[in-house]
């Protein structure tokens, strides 16, 4: 397999590597060059430091792909950590084994990096073991890190609302009904707003709003340059129906809202934030579980509730998926 390397951010788009996103068992929204090209443009430093790199057949066919971006003599997969929570390679099913070969000797060809910390490899992708084999086998030490966050919880769907609920233990069955029910009594008529084209930048104002009025790191998360990035990912996905930004109304009020991706057959929850005066009635929660709900009706076979090993998460049966860290020293 012959590996080309490319630091010009126009590949994203020249060498689209989306159909290799779709192909690959492992391949999430996170993945598309779409999303990372955004992340670039927001977050990329300068040219030198971004290294896309792409597996060719023999007949030069690209069968793989993976962006990595460097700081110092660092090497990191491309994609900030707390905005990725999946990284990492995509291939053609049988290409896999030869494209983490192929590309450790390309890389160890290059004298612009001394360590590589890639974090967000999913723990069941497979590319965890068949980049560290690879790279154990030509020399270098690797070492499992600890991932930040290195927890997604996730649930499989069955077809039916009805039958998800009926799937969940009793306790947890009944606490989502409970919240359900008290926040309609105590706070009024409930409805879910979705995000339109129309409305996209009214409701985006209202998620920043939430967000700036919490408190801790969620609090201080949405700075401007973050604010710019959300905001661009309802321009670049809204059309599509890729992102989903839904609200539940309590009694004329925006009482909380989720941003979240639907892609393949999979819906994220991406992002979240309530108005703190409705705290003691769980808007938040409810919500998740009417995005859940509309997952359902969408045809969603998976939701993953992505990184973060919150207890919330587990009261909607999601189960704990590990998510990977691994530091390469040549």
């Amino acid at each position: 397999m012959r590996i080309v390397f490319s630091g010009d951010a126009r590949d994203f788009q020249r060498r689209n590597w989306s159909g290799l996103v779709q192909g690959d068992p492992a391949g999430t929204f996170f993945h598309q060059p779409s999303f990372l090209k955004l992340y670039w443009e927001e977050f990329g430093e300068t040219s030198d430091e971004l290294v896309l790199a792409f597996g060719e057949d023999d007949a030069g066919e690209q069968v793989a792909a993976v962006g990595f971006e460097r700081s110092g003599t660092e090497l990191r997969f491309l994609g900030g950590v707390e905005i990725t929570d999946y990284l990492g390679p995509v291939a053609a099913p049988d290409a896999k084994a030869t494209f983490a070969a192929a590309l450790w000797d390309a890389l160890l060809a290059r004298e612009d990096w001394a360590t590589a910390d890639l974090w967000g490899i999913a723990a069941d992708s497979g590319w965890y073991q068949l980049l560290g084999d690879a790279a154990v086998a030509r020399g270098c030490s690797v070492e499992e890190a600890t991932d930040h966050d290195g927890v997604a919880p996730y649930l499989e769907l069955p077809p039916t609302w009805d039958g998800y609920l009926e799937a969940l233990p009793a306790k947890l069955r009944h606490e989502i009904r409970r919240k359900a029910n008290k926040l309609e009594a105590e706070g009024g008529p409930i409805s879910i707003v979705t995000a339109g084209t129309q409305d996209l930048t009214a409701l985006l104002d209202r998620f920043v709003e939430l967000h700036h009025m919490s408190e801790g790191p969620k609090g201080v998360f949405m700075v401007p340059g973050m604010e710019i990035f959300f905001r661009r990912l309802g321009e670049a996905f809204l059309s599509s129906g890729a992102f989903r930004l839904n609200f539940i109304e309590v009694g004329g009020s925006l009482a909380a809202g989720t941003i979240g991706f639907r892609w393949g057959d999979r819906s994220y929850l991406y992002n979240s934030a309530f108005d703190r005066s409705w705290g003691a009635l769980a808007p938040g929660m409810v919500l998740v579980g009417e995005d859940i709900r509309l997952a359902i009706e969408d045809g969603a076979r998976g939701f993953d509730l992505l990184k973060g090993d919150y207890a919330y998460k587990y009261r909607f049966g999601a189960v704990a998926r590990r998510v990977m860290r691994m530091v390469v020293r040549r």
